[in-house]
């Protein structure tokens, strides 16, 4: 059953995640007062990158893209099949560094300067990540996520710090603005394109696929807080999935200062906190997993 999930998601979490990505760029479109793409449209955008001449600024940038994409997809795999959790998070956060190389081997300051944000990004939200696994582990103790999802009680009511937390660093790590600091969709910005700046063709496509990936993987992560019931996981997926692009599409870019500060702000005031009261009960026999 474990290897069936995990080829189910190397199937459909491009899928899910090409379709989610459209579903964004339409209600992004909505909000700004346009009508927006087809829903499939990222799918073809895919399609046509890869049909352009592959052009390779290193010899490693595709090597490391590559890498980028299979860890991806390993940490998925790993995740659907009920694994650890904790070493489902340190490859999740390999897979981003193999992505901050491809961008440092390329020339352009713009991708150097998006690599190095992105490497700031990571101080930023990595704390509130490794919390979520401590915080499930004191509630379920176990690692595993499939002990985490067979929980009998919904997270969300012992980890509501936790959860605000990561939600907020959700917008980090969706690459969402205010937090939009080593790449941008958009062209028109200081640092035009970021660390994909120097990206064309195929390995363009490699880094949308891997994202498509990755987005079905942090939402994955968020449904464990709600598992135990999965009508009312699946309505709080939606209603983040739509704050997200309400704030993305509401806000202006911070300086990269300003949103390490704001997360450490969030992940001590309400993961932190969280954690110690948890441990707290812990202590004193009111929390038995």
């Amino acid at each position: 059953m474990e290897i069936l999930l995990a080829i189910v998601f190397v199937v459909v979490a491009p899928l899910a995640g090409g379709l989610l990505s459209g579903l964004d760029r339409i209600l992004t479109a909505r909000m700004q007062g346009r009508k927006g793409p087809p829903i499939l449209q990222p799918f073809w955008d895919v399609a046509k990158l890869l049909k352009k001449e592959n052009l390779i600024i290193s010899r490693y940038q595709q090597m490391y893209l590559y890498c980028f994409l299979i860890f991806t997809v390993f940490t998925g795999a790993l995740f659907f099949s009920g694994g650890d959790f904790l070493i489902v998070l340190f490859a999740f956060t390999l897979a981003d560094i193999f992505f901050i190389m491809s961008g440092f081997v390329a020339n352009s300051p713009y991708s150097h300067m998006g690599s190095e944000r992105e490497l700031i990004q990571m101080m930023a939200h990595e704390p509130i990540v490794l919390l979520s696994a401590v915080g499930m582990y004191l509630v379920t103790g176990n690692f595993h996520v499939s002990a985490i999802v067979g929980f009998a009680k919904p997270l969300l009511a012992f980890l509501p710090g936790i959860f605000v937390s990561f939600v907020f660093i959700l917008l980090m790590k969706l690459r969402k603005s205010p937090f939009d600091l080593s790449m941008s969709h958009h062209a028109h910005q200081e640092l035009v394109r970021g660390i994909i700046t120097e990206f064309s063709g195929r390995p363009l496509a490699i880094v949308e696929v891997a994202h498509w990936y990755e987005n079905v993987l942090l939402f994955s992560f968020l449904y464990l807080f709600y598992a135990s019931s999965p009508l009312i996981a699946v309505a709080i997926l939606a209603v983040v999935f739509f704050f997200q692009i309400l704030i993305d599409n509401s806000t202006s870019r911070v300086k990269y200062e300003a949103a390490l500060k704001t997360c450490w702000m969030v992940t001590i005031g309400f993961g932190v906190v969280n954690i110690l009261v948890l441990a707290l009960f812990k202590n004193i026999g009111l929390l038995v997993p």
